[in-house]
This record gives C-alpha cells, sequence and structure tokens, in this order.
C-alpha cells in the first residue's frame, strides 16, 4: 500500500465526504478484499458497500487487483490507493470543513507553535497516526447516538506565500 499522499481532483475529494467511504477505504489498506468481504468487516449491507466501493472506484481513489471465479460467481478484490488524500487550492478536502459551513455542532481548536522543519514532520506524522487510530475505532457500524463529523487538521505557516516574481 502506497503511504504517500495521493493528490485528488475536487470531484475526488467529493467521493471522500462520506464516514461510510473512509471506512470501505481503511479495510482496503493492508489487502485486497471484496466488497462482501468489506461489508462483513464494517457489519454494513453487502449492496449498500458494493455501491460505496463502485463509486470509489470509479472516481479512481480504490482498484481492481485481481478476479477470481469462485463458482459462478466472479469476485472482485480491491485495494486502496493511499490512505491519504490532497487536495490543491483554497477548498478543503472536505467541503463541511470550509469556513462558511454552518454546522449545528462544531469546534475549533488552534494553536501556535515554533517549529523546526523535523518537528513539523512529526506533528503530521503523529496526527496522521491519530486520526487512523479514529478510523480503526469507529470502523465498526455502531450507530446507535452516532453521528457523522468532520475532523482535519491543517498546518499553515504564519508567513505568506510570495506571489509569482515576488
Amino acid at each position: 500500500m502506497n503511504n504517500k499522499p495521493l493528490n485528488v481532483s475536487v470531484e475526488q475529494a467529493k467521493l471522500l465526504g462520506n464516514a461510510l467511504r473512509i471506512k470501505i477505504i481503511s479495510k482496503l489498506l493492508d489487502e485486497p478484499r471484496t466488497a462482501k468481504q468489506v461489508a462483513d468487516l464494517l457489519g454494513e449491507s453487502g449492496g449498500n458497500v458494493h455501491y460505496h466501493m463502485k463509486k470509489l472506484y470509479e472516481g479512481d481513489l480504490i482498484e481492481l487487483v485481481e478476479e477470481k471465479q469462485f463458482g459462478g460467481v466472479m469476485e472482485k478484490y480491491y485495494k486502496s490507493k493511499s490512505k491519504w488524500f490532497n487536495s490543491f487550492g483554497a477548498e478543503p478536502i472536505d467541503p463541511v470543513l470550509k469556513d462558511d459551513f454552518i454546522s449545528n455542532d462544531s469546534t475549533a481548536l488552534s494553536i501556535r507553535l515554533n517549529l523546526t522543519r523535523d518537528q513539523q514532520d512529526q506533528i503530521k506524522e503523529e496526527f496522521r497516526l491519530f486520526l487512523e487510530d479514529w478510523v480503526k475505532k469507529t470502523s465498526v457500524n455502531e450507530t446507535v447516538g452516532a453521528q457523522e463529523y468532520s475532523i482535519g487538521v491543517k498546518i499553515n505557516s504564519t508567513i505568506p506565500k510570495m506571489e509569482e516574481g515576488e
């Protein structure tokens, strides 16, 4: 599995704005699986998972790596192309994280730190591991009292980017 972030288009980023699709990607990181296998792991219906995997495949976020004939059925095994995704420009990867999105429940946390390049790399890796851990903790279908949230971590230098020619 590729640990390097995959650069995605706006259309691909929209596909990632769904908690179930993130859970599906998390189950396709380490080994190829069928939609049925992913559905069983997540405690979701096969039809629902198949639909979302088809969208992820059509969006080029997961890839078909193997097909096996099993009885009269062709089993298709998929694998995620990455576990991290980058979008470009001012738009966040998830539209819910846009500054003008009005949420019924929102928390903003921020702090300024002086970081060396090594410290910046370290804190990014720690946030990635933290978020991956929470994907694992929430990957089993426990919908009673659960609400979907979008969580993003943005690390910006306080120095503005120079325009070309400056």
